[in-house]
Formats: structure tokens, C-alpha cells, sequence
């Protein structure tokens, strides 16, 4: 069963105005035995003590009356044992029997304060919470818990400590929402019989020491050049591999071309000298044309040299 309908499944307003009407009543009666004198013969009771019967009558009918705020409960007890429960608005209760005690059923927001806590790799950090509660039970609120505020205070710092307790530093760090929530439904867990409900935890500090700071920094900016590397590396990677592409959708002539033209747009100055390499491969149809022409002219040359000799 959910805390949100435990008071309406369990506990309903009672509120009689039985207390009121019958000291209303014998007040009454005690004026009217003082004022008429037809009633004092039939009941021989002195004026005086009838005046004063219609006093303590008239207190006691004051007693009978109280008032809940529009975000209050209270619950009576009579002769010490709990009677009925009451809401908002005006009620009635016997005087001297039975007393009321209030509860407020508001949102009740609670610091839990800063404490100095060990994490699961042995880092020492000081953390604090807030803690979002609501009454939804007033009888066990009352009955069963002496101090609510401060008794959910007293657990959620226990639980706060024992949780982070168990987590490392980096966890710690990138998931405190899930751990807050821990917290909260351990503490809502433990205190159902106290007749409220967490609403939820918040962790709103963590202070690391002035030397964890100072390594979480140089562990961060580690990362990032890990990742300015990669990235880059990437980067060069992709463009290798374009330029691969390139290379082989071009021909040798195409490719000597482009080579030319380059040296054209970076040749306007001509204080510059530049000096540049052609892989063999890009000429290497034009060497080879040059090389078979000087080949068959100087073989053409000793034939003609023979047949001279041989004339």
C-alpha cells in the first residue's frame, strides 16, 4: 500500500459536537434556574449556585471548541489513548478528558548538514543534503516517533554517509542524481512507520580537498588532449584517404599537369628559387621515348659506318 493512501485506507475525521451540546445545554438549564423562579421551586437550587453552575458550564463549553488550520491535522486522546482523528476547520473534544495534538502536513524541507564522509577508494570529502518530506500519516507521526524533523534528519545523514560510502570518487561525481535517489528510497524505506513520505533527496555540496582538485584538473586536461590527438589524428587519417582517391582517379599526364600548374601560381615572385622533384613515374613514358630514339639513332649511325667500311 502507498504512504499516499495509508491515512485515507486507515484513518478518518470523526468530529461529534456531542461535547458542545450538552454544556450548552446545562448552561442553559443553570440561567434558566436563575432567572425563573417558577423552575427554582421545582428544583430548590440557590441563585448563587445556579449563576455559578452557568459560569463554569459557560468555561467548560469554551474548552469544548478548537480550530485546525486548513493544512493541519491533530489526533485526541482521551485519558492518554488515542481516540480519533480530526481535520481542518473547527472541532469538539470533551474538556479534561480528552486533549488534541497538532500536526502540520506541509512540505517540510530539512538540511541535513555538512559531514566529512569516505568514499569507496578512500578520498575524504565533506557533502551535504536536503531532504523534501511530508507528513501523510498524523497518528503514527505523533504516536510512533518523538521528534520527526529531527529523527529523518539524524537518518538521512547516517544513510548519506553509508551510500557514499560505498561508491567511488568518479562515481560519485557523474552520478549523483542516482545516488541521491538511493538515498531516498532508503530513508523512505526505513521511516514508513513514522507516517511520512520522502519526496526526494537532494546532494547540493561536495567539497573535494585542494590536492584532489588539483589532480582531477590535470586528469581532465589529459583527456583533453587525448581527444585534440584523436581527433587530429583522424583528421589526417580522412584526408590521406581522399588524397589516395584522388591520386588514383588521376592519370600520370593529368597528375604532371596539376604538378605544373601548382609551380605556376607559386612562380609570380621572382626572387624565389624553387627547386622540386618529379617521381620517375609521372615522366616515365617520355624517358623511355627518349631513351629508344637515342638507342635507334646510334645503332642507325654503326650501320652506316660498316657499310662504309665494307665499300
Amino acid at each position: 500500500m502507498s504512504k499516499s493512501k495509508q491515512r485515507e485506507s486507515t484513518y478518518e475525521y470523526s468530529g461529534s459536537p456531542v461535547p458542545f451540546i450538552t454544556f450548552l445545554l446545562l448552561m442553559i438549564v443553570s440561567v434558566l434556574l436563575a432567572v425563573i423562579p417558577e423552575l427554582s421551586l421545582l428544583i430548590p437550587i440557590p441563585f448563587q449556585l445556579s449563576i455559578g453552575m452557568a459560569v463554569i458550564f459557560f468555561i467548560f463549553l469554551t474548552m469544548t471548541i478548537a480550530i485546525n488550520r486548513q493544512w493541519e491535522e491533530a489526533i485526541i486522546l482521551r485519558f492518554g489513548r488515542y481516540k480519533r482523528l480530526v481535520g481542518p476547520g473547527l472541532f469538539f473534544k470533551w474538556p479534561l478528558v480528552e486533549r488534541f495534538l497538532r500536526q502540520d502536513l506541509r512540505i517540510q524541507t530539512l538540511d541535513v548538514s555538512r559531514q566529512e564522509v569516505m568514499t569507496k577508494d578512500n578520498i575524504s570529502l565533506v557533502a551535504d543534503a536536503v531532504v523534501f518530506m511530508k507528513v501523510v500519516n498524523t497518528a503514527y507521526s505523533l504516536i510512533n516517533i518523538q521528534n520527526l524533523s529531527l529523527s529523518v534528519i539524524s537518518y538521512a545523514q547516517t544513510t548519506m554517509r553509508d551510500v557514499i560510502g560505498n561508491v567511488e570518487l568518479d562515481d560519485l561525481l557523474a552520478r549523483r542524481d542516482e545516488i541521491a535517489n538511493r538515498i531516498k528510497e532508503i530513508v523512505d524505506r526505513e521511516t514508513e512507520e513514522w507516517g511520512v513520505d520522502i519526496l526526494s533527496v537532494n546532494l547540493q555540496n561536495i567539497e573535494l580537498p585542494e590536492d584532489m582538485k588539483r589532480v582531477i584538473a590535470r586528469q581532465a586536461e589529459a583527456e583533453r588532449e587525448r581527444r585534440a590527438v584523436i581527433i587530429k589524428s583522424e583528421g589526417e587519417l580522412r584526408a590521406a584517404e581522399n588524397l589516395e582517391a584522388a591520386v588514383r582517379q588521376m592519370s600520370s599526364q593529368a597528375l604532371y599537369l596539376r604538378t605544373l600548374s601548382s609551380l605556376e601560381d607559386i612562380s609570380f615572385d621572382q626572387s624565389n628559387t624553387i627547386v622540386f622533384a618529379i617521381p620517375m613515374d609521372l615522366t616515365q613514358g617520355e624517358i623511355l621515348g627518349l631513351t629508344g630514339l637515342v638507342g635507334g639513332n646510334r645503332a642507325d649511325k654503326e650501320m652506316k659506318k660498316e657499310k662504309a667500311k665494307s665499300e
